[in-house]
């Protein structure tokens, strides 16, 4: 658990250098191109973390990690789609609300897709437990979802630690 520890502090670094990037509304092209860029780079070492973290923590045998990595790749892929539909919903609710913009109909829309949007990383993690579960073991799948929620809760709760609270004015220009 110390690994997992110090791993999620690495994390926090990670998240906390970018997750005010992640409210930013929408600027120009370019600068858009730059934060894409710069949000893969942060998965790439966020996924990194995770691959040494889970690495350390389920201590893998060859066949074991043979049957692991490639439901885990699939996984992955999939949690991305998850992310980045997650991303969108950020950032759209700083666009409105930098923008001044919110109101009670697009606050009920974004909480509505925020839901669903968390149910859809349970959907996942329920999916791929059953699937290493089966081609693993059942505590091999424990062990997954176990560094997997550690992980996640971190990185919400450090993106949510830098958003704006919902129905407060947006910060005056200069």
């Amino acid at each position: 658990m110390k690994i997992m520890i110090s791993r999620l502090g690495l994390l926090a670094g990670v998240v906390l250098a970018s997750s005010s990037l992640l409210a930013q509304p929408r600027t120009e092209p370019a600068a858009t191109d730059e934060l894409r860029a710069y949000l893969e780079l942060l998965r790439s070492d966020v996924n990194t973390t995770k691959i040494r973290t889970i690495n350390e923590v389920m201590k893998l045998t060859g066949p074991e990690a043979d049957t692991f990595w490639p439901v885990y790749r699939k996984y992955e892929k999939d949690l991305a789609a998850v992310g980045d539909r997650k991303l969108a919903l950020i950032r759209e609710f700083a666009t409105l609300h930098f923008g001044g913009k919110l109101d009670n109909k697009q606050a009920a829309d974004l909480a509505a897709r925020w839901l669903k949007n968390t149910q859809e990383r349970l959907d996942l993690w329920k999916k791929y437990h059953k699937q290493i579960s089966k081609a693993v073991s059942p505590i091999r799948a424990a062990q997954f979802l176990q560094v997997e929620h550690q992980m996640a809760l971190f990185i919400d709760l450090n993106i949510a630690a830098e958003m704006p609270a919902v129905g407060t004015s947006p910060p005056a220009r200069k």
